[in-house]
């Protein structure tokens, strides 16, 4: 009997261990700089914790990529989603991309663009997962709560991962980028928002490379991009629409699964992120201020989660 007591206070103890164990480092709130190793491929990624995380807690994570030729430093400044996630208190995820410098000039394989990660084909779904998975270690994650969103070649890269990791993604929201890849059979509904100028003259609003893109692509147009998910989603015809100032507001909301899709046209808007702190690159668009892009997503990712 005493050997059995002791026996079952050993296997308590390894439980408890396990347990404390789980996630390998401790958790700790503000920026930190994260390094990966995927396909051979060193990576990084900067995460921004809020201070009101609460280890007990579950926390909605959204990931926010860069465009073409930037870096996580400048999607932080752009999109400004600490700001937001510190008041709101869920986590954002700012993944580098990659090229042939360290921390510059870098992009992400959306399907057809961008650039270097296109003509390596490079993995950066796999190194979406496996950020996720990283963080996933180390914090509590709702993951019924993930997101993505970008701006531009960020934007393009956002419509993948709703491609290709639906599984893993509730909603997404691309910013001045359409969907570019040929191969996207989604295993499960997305929700959609997306924001676009119409004189966007790198990804052109009505499809095309605009005079400015300096990638030979075709893009999509924004209303085929809108299009594809009303059908995987399954919308019905009802369209709800509000103009105000140079916005145009498009909702379709009687979607699969309590799905969404959303579009906000900027009327004369070109390549930026609506709100956002200025261009996204120096000489780059100004953005209008007729909306904040950041807070939308938000409230947008907020009301829908997986089912």
């Amino acid at each position: 009997m005493a050997y059995k007591n002791k026996f079952l206070v050993t296997l308590f103890i390894l439980i408890l261990t396990t347990l404390a164990c789980a996630r390998t480092t401790p958790s700790q709130t503000g920026d930190s700089t994260n390094i990966l190793t995927h396909n051979g491929i060193e990576r990084t990624y900067i995460l921004h914790v809020p201070a009101s995380y609460d280890e007990s807690e579950p926390a909605a994570l959204v990931l926010d990529f860069h465009g073409g030729g930037g870096n996580a430093n400048t999607q932080m400044r752009t999109s400004n989603f600490s700001a937001l996630a510190d008041e709101e208190g869920f986590m954002v995820a700012y993944p580098n991309g990659t090229g042939r410098k360290e921390d510059k000039l870098l992009t992400w394989n959306g399907g057809t663009c961008c650039a270097y990660a296109v003509t390596n084909q490079i993995d950066d779904v796999g190194f979406t997962r496996a950020v996720v998975a990283d963080i996933q270690s180390k914090y509590n994650v709702d993951p019924k709560r993930i997101y993505a969103t970008g701006l531009s070649n960020g934007a393009i890269f956002s419509y993948r991962l709703a491609c290709d990791a639906s599984d893993l993604f509730a909603a997404i929201a691309p910013v001045a980028g359409t969907q570019n890849y040929l191969r996207c059979t989604p295993s499960e509904p997305v929700s959609v928002i997306h924001f676009h100028g119409t004189e966007d003259s790198h990804v052109g609003y009505y499809g095309g490379a605009g005079p400015d893109s300096l990638v030979d692509v075709p893009f999509e147009s924004v209303q085929d991009s809108i299009d594809f998910w009303l059908k995987i989603d399954q919308c019905g015809t009802n369209r709800q629409t509000e103009s105000f100032e140079d916005i145009e507001h498009d909702a379709y909301s009687n979607c699969t699964n309590g799905t969404a899709v959303e579009l906000y046209t900027i009327v004369g808007g070109k390549h930026a992120w609506p709100g956002g702190n200025g261009p996204a690159w120096p000489g780059g668009d100004e953005p209008t201020h007729s909306i904040s892009a950041t807070s939308i997503i938000w409230e947008f990712f907020a009301a829908h989660p997986k089912p």
